[in-house]
């Protein structure tokens, strides 16, 4: 029997690779004589850019940055030299998971140190990133990754607002830009296809999880919108909302004013460069996984649209995830977590300890 293992990341918990080993290890302990073949995968969210700098066998590029609130950070990006690549995940420095629930603010945090990390690739002559939008703990537009890359902002003073200011949304007057920069051009990997404003828009949605308070939505929505009209007026461009300017607290967005910008749905872009459908078809049962397994995830994340690729050779498929949202959609079955308690210290190992108890009690394939 061979069996695929492709779990997507438990996000803020497992990574993908280490869920992947996890599952591996019960697999082959419960059925020894299978052979087992794991590909981690990803759909835009955290890690996206790591894997497939591993899976392209890309040079990795590692050196200091800065962390959402610019406290130092280690990262990394893999460089493809041949076309002045470089593959970067916005959460290897600009991440959630690096930050405690205590301390999420999204007045403050930044996407900077992303910004900085791009700004080493261009001195070693890239000109094009592709970018895992997944996992960030900003809702700022993509303005840290403009002040990385050089871009100037002034206050109405027109004095020079640096970064990881406090309400730099409230502040922003003036924008000096970076011609020399106009050639950088961007594809975003995005997990979710959420526009920017809107009821499902990405302050609503996902300010709650970057620690954004019910009495803070509607100031921030407006300074956010008087900020869209300002990027936008300094470029010369019509500013359209468009699908996935939601992910990520609008970075997309923000780059799109004044650089070339592509959005792309993570895992259709991932699946096609790892050749997954090749991989299920040679497979006689796939196992899959995240984190919560929700309405969002039927909108096109990894694990969901694997199913679609088991559904179209007609191989089994298996789930193991928290929530309910799984069920009746065609999963060979879903093997459900106990809930997390996360303000637990140590809730990322009992989250790996509930992975493998869930499995050595529930897979059978």
């Amino acid at each position: 029997m061979k069996v695929l293992i492709a779990p997507n990341a438990f996000k803020g918990t497992i990574s993908a690779s280490d869920a992947a080993e996890i599952i591996g290890q019960i697999v082959a302990s419960k059925y020894p004589n299978s052979q087992v073949k794991k590909i981690p995968i990803a759909d835009g969210g955290d890690g996206t850019c790591e894997l497939l700098t591993e899976y392209l066998e890309l040079e990795k590029i590692s050196t200091w940055s800065l962390d959402p609130f610019g406290r130092p950070a280690f990262g990394s990006f893999g460089y493809d030299f041949q076309s002045k690549t470089i593959y970067l995940d916005v959460s290897t420095v600009s991440g959630i998971g690096l930050l405690d629930s205590s301390e999420l603010n999204p007045r403050v945090a930044s996407t900077f140190g992303t910004g900085k990390l791009i700004q080493k690739g261009i001195e070693m002559g890239a000109e094009h990133v592709i970018l895992g939008l997944g996992g960030s703990a900003s809702i700022d537009l993509g303005l840290g990754i403009l002040q990385g890359l050089g871009f100037v902002f002034l206050d109405s003073l027109g004095k020079e607002i640096v970064p990881f200011s406090d309400h730099l949304l409230k502040k922003l007057a003036y924008v000096q830009t970076m011609p020399k920069l106009s050639k950088l051009t961007f594809t975003c990997l995005c997990d979710v296809r959420n526009t920017f404003f809107g009821a499902t828009g990405a302050i609503p949605v996902f300010g709650p999880q970057k620690g954004l308070r019910p009495n803070q939505m509607d100031s921030f929505s407006e300074d956010a919108n008087r900020i869209i009209q300002l990027l936008y007026q300094k470029a010369k461009k019509p500013f359209e909302d468009c699908t996935g300017f939601g992910a990520a607290g609008g970075i997309a967005l923000g780059l799109n004013a004044f650089f070339s910008t592509e959005i792309k749905f993570g895992a259709s872009y991932f699946f096609d460069q790892v050749a997954m459908e090749n991989e299920v078809q040679s497979s006689d049962v796939v196992v899959t996984g995240e984190g919560r397994f929700d309405q969002q995830s039927k909108e096109g994340k990894g694990c969901f649209e694997l199913l679609q690729i088991c559904k179209k050779y007609q191989k089994p498929c298996y789930l193991v995830t928290s929530g309910n949202d799984g069920q009746d959609i065609g999963f060979e079955s879903v093997m459900k977590l106990p809930e997390l308690d996360f303000s637990r210290i140590d809730y990322k190992k009992k989250a790996a300890e509930n992975l493998k108890f869930t499995l050595e009690k529930k897979l059978t394939i």
